[in-house]
């Protein structure tokens, strides 16, 4: 009996010890259950919704587009834009899948094998070089849902809240597998990720540090990719290329492990340098950068105000009422009632612009500008002032408002500076990078000096449209945009001078019932000024009043101030002649008096080229154009558009123009385009502008499938060239060089053998350049 007693008691003890181990061993699966199923619920705090799963939120950067679908510029927060599982290289996805998660396809969001692991070696023997066992599920959930970056003091409450984040992270990479298929995740997890020198998601690396898609990523520049995600400073090619390189090279060494590649590719590879095409992402740097920033203004246009835009204000509200582009992204809302936001949403903005057109309309005009500088300079050197007729004390004002709108006034003020404070800050030299037309300097020089010189520096803009569909298909606004944002097309108005003429003579043919052969004596006119005083217009250069009658188009050719004038004088009614032009497209305000004739009005240039293309357009006048559609991240259209047309001038009015646009580089002030561009064999028009002084340069073009204008001058008024300033001079050279480049790409559809449109039955006018002379000269091909 003793002995069954001992044999029971053994057998006891075992069960209880058999107890106990699976109590011990079930009670943390248990509580980790009890934990998980908490956390599922939303104990702990609210989990992601499958309609957020399906619809993840993030920063997506707008892309927009030229007129062949290549890309232009992005607006962002953060520099993210998404591609498909399909747009990845296969060499992309192997690197991830071997460097973060090698059992990626054999489980369902975790990975219990890895964290065994971790508990093992991580926790049991303190080895953290095995990593936290977090799967690419896993981190894409952290990555689309971030966790709390609350810092807690108390080690227990810090460790407690880290279990919470996990075990939310599990449920929601769970819930990721559920909803979308591997490939999804991998793309996912590619588009997220941030890879350093401010480019977030994969296809905005591959083209930042490779210029390339993500598809033409081979296998040392995706391992290079995937192995700065885990620390994009420390790996950084750019800032530490030894460090990137040693990384790239573990990443290629697990891809080899993992079967991707062979051991002698990966041999082969690893000799291989780190070959960048670095071209960090800026709002300042690219193609068309003016143009990039005029899209942005325009879809974020407020709606207009009478103090911002004063005697403009009633045609600048019409546009904004009438023209769904302007302000679009304050007239439209999303699905949620939130207006749309082009820093965050992913739109993709696609433009009219021409990006061949677009780098040679930049290339002919920085030529030009880098070629008239040195006048500049040499001007500014030999009278010792940049600022011409302007007195001491209003040269100082000019200074003083400039340092007003600089950052570092606005700083010393914030930091309360006085003003004797801040004024010896600005006399004080300091290193910084300054603007020339050979490229960026780094120099010391005063703020105040830096201030002076980039007023010394040339400005013009350039664009061009198709005058027949209104498309917008080259915008230059300035030289630089880094340096100089104010842009020149559309931002800037400036005195138009003689390029307002054709619509005065136009005004004269279409309302008055004059022809280019009118005959009007070459004599000086007298008119009546606002206050009732005689006023007689100068010319612009030395001219002989001799009597001689002289048709209106040898007026118009030679810009002679006194036939404009005489067309005044006819019309009796310059409100008349205002209202004329308005009708034509320019919307900026026209002062309705007799000066109008002279281009005394500020007009951008942006409005010049419309309303120049009524010309050539059969007198229809067409808004510009520079938008065709948007489209959503999923890439649904959400809004596309068509110009606003009216009808301004006849068709033979219009066909007339065209004629005397022609004579005047035939015969007139334009004919350098035939004698140094030679532009002979091609059907061309134009018309020069100087303002007063030389202050402003213009030069109008036109041909049957672009119309383009040209404007040159000073960011200053008081700052211009005194000699050899004209628009002939400054101007018209952009155009030529431009349409030279233009001619020789056959890709782009402009011809030399184009011609303008000519109505049925048109009317061609013969006269004589003098009621004396017996005709016409024999190079004057416009009258054959």
């Amino acid at each position: 009996m003793q002995g069954k007693g001992k044999k029971l008691g053994k057998e006891e003890r075992a069960r209880r010890f058999t107890k106990w181990f699976w109590t011990i061993l079930c009670i943390p699966v248990g509580i980790f259950l009890v934990l998980l199923v908490l956390t599922a619920s939303g104990a702990f705090g609210r989990l992601p919704s499958f309609e957020e799963l399906e619809n993840p939120k993030s920063n997506l950067a707008t892309e927009i587009y030229a007129d062949d679908g290549r890309l232009l510029g992005s607006f962002f927060i953060q520099n993210r834009s998404y591609v498909d599982y399909e747009e990845l290289s296969p060499a992309l996805v192997a690197a991830l899948v071997a460097t973060e998660d090698a059992r990626f396809y054999g489980h369902s969001g975790i990975d219990f094998i890895s964290l065994a692991r971790v508990a093992v070696k991580t926790l049991a023997f303190g080895n953290r070089s095995q990593g936290g066992g977090s799967t690419i599920t896993q981190q894409l959930a952290k990555n689309l849902f971030p966790r709390d970056t609350t810092v807690y003091r108390n080690p227990l409450v810090r460790g407690g809240r880290m279990v919470v984040t996990k075990l939310k992270e599990w449920v929601t990479a769970v819930k990721l597998e559920y909803n979308y298929t591997k490939e999804e995740i991998v793309a996912m997890y590619l588009n997220t990720v941030f890879y350093g020198s401010n480019a977030y998601g994969i296809k905005a690396a591959a083209k930042t540090f490779f210029d390339k898609e993500p598809s033409e990523l081979n296998v040392q520049e995706a391992a290079l990719l995937v192995g700065v995600v885990n620390a994009p400073t420390r790996y950084s090619p750019v800032r530490n290329p030894e460090r990137a390189l040693a990384r790239r090279n573990t990443v290629m060494t697990r891809m080899q492990q993992n079967r991707y590649i062979t051991r002698g590719e990966l041999d082969s590879l690893k000799q291989e340098p780190i070959e960048l095409r670095y071209a960090p992402i800026s709002h300042n740097d690219g193609i068309a950068t003016y143009f990039r920033e005029m899209v942005r203004n325009v879809l974020n246009m407020p709606r207009p105000t009478k103090k911002q835009y004063g005697r403009d204000y009633e045609a600048e509200l019409a546009r904004w009422e009438s023209n769904p582009v302007y302000g679009w992204c304050r007239k439209n809302f999303k699905s949620d009632g939130t207006p749309y936001d082009i820093y965050r949403d992913g739109l993709k903005i696609y433009t009219t612009l021409s990006y061949d057109m677009q780098e040679y309309a930049e290339e002919a005009l920085c030529q030009q500008l880098a070629a008239i500088q040195p006048r500049m300079d040499a001007q500014v050197k030999r009278t010792g002032r940049l600022f011409i007729k302007t007195s001491n004390e209003a040269a100082e004002r000019i200074i003083q408002n400039a340092m007003r709108y600089t950052d570092r006034y606005r700083s010393l003020v914030k930091q309360g500076a006085s003003r004797e404070e801040i004024e010896e800050d600005f006399r004080t030299p300091v290193r910084m990078r300054i603007f020339t037309y050979k490229g960026e300097v780094d120099t010391l020089m005063t703020p105040r000096d830096s201030i002076l010189h980039h007023k010394q520096i040339m400005r013009g803009s350039f664009m061009a449209m198709n005058p027949n569909t209104g498309h917008v298909k080259a915008y230059v606004g300035g030289p630089d945009f880094k340096y100089f944002k104010y842009d020149m097309v559309k931002q800037g108005k400036r005195h138009i001078g003689s390029t307002i003429k054709p619509f005065v003579y136009c005004f004269a043919i279409d309302y008055m019932g004059m022809t280019p052969c009118t005959m009007v004596p070459n004599l000086p006119v007298t008119l009546e000024t606002e206050n009732m005083e005689p006023w007689q217009p100068k010319e612009a250069g030395r001219v002989e009043y001799d009597g001689v009658l002289h048709p209106l188009r040898w007026g118009l050719a030679r810009s002679r101030n006194n036939y404009s004038a005489w067309i005044m004088k006819q019309a009796k009614d310059p409100k008349a002649v205002a209202d004329f032009i308005h009708q034509m497209g320019i919307h900026s305000y026209i002062d309705p008096v007799n000066s109008l004739a002279l281009g005394t009005a500020d007009v951008s240039l942006f409005e010049m080229v419309g309303a120049y293309s009524t010309f050539v357009n059969k007198g229809v006048f067409t808004e510009p154009i520079f938008i065709t559609r948007i489209e959503d991240r999923q890439g649904n259209v959400i809004a596309s558009f068509v110009p606003a047309v009216s009808d301004a001038i006849s068709e033979q009015t219009a066909y007339t123009m065209v004629q005397m646009l022609q004579n005047n580089v035939i015969a007139g002030t334009g004919v350098r385009l035939r004698n140094v561009y030679g532009f002979r064999d091609v059907e061309v028009g134009g018309k020069t502008g100087t303002s007063q002084e030389n202050r402003d340069a213009w030069f109008m073009g036109v041909t049957p499938n672009l119309v383009a204008g040209v404007w040159i001058g000073c960011e200053d008024q008081s700052a211009h060239l005194v000699t050899g300033g004209e628009g002939a001079s400054l101007a018209l050279p952009v155009f030529g060089e431009f349409m030279k480049r233009v001619y020789a790409d056959p890709s782009l559809g402009v011809r030399r053998t184009d011609r303008f449109y000519r109505p049925p039955g048109a009317i061609e006018y013969r006269c004589p350049d003098s009621a004396e002379g017996t005709g016409y000269s024999g190079d004057d091909e416009f009258f054959d």
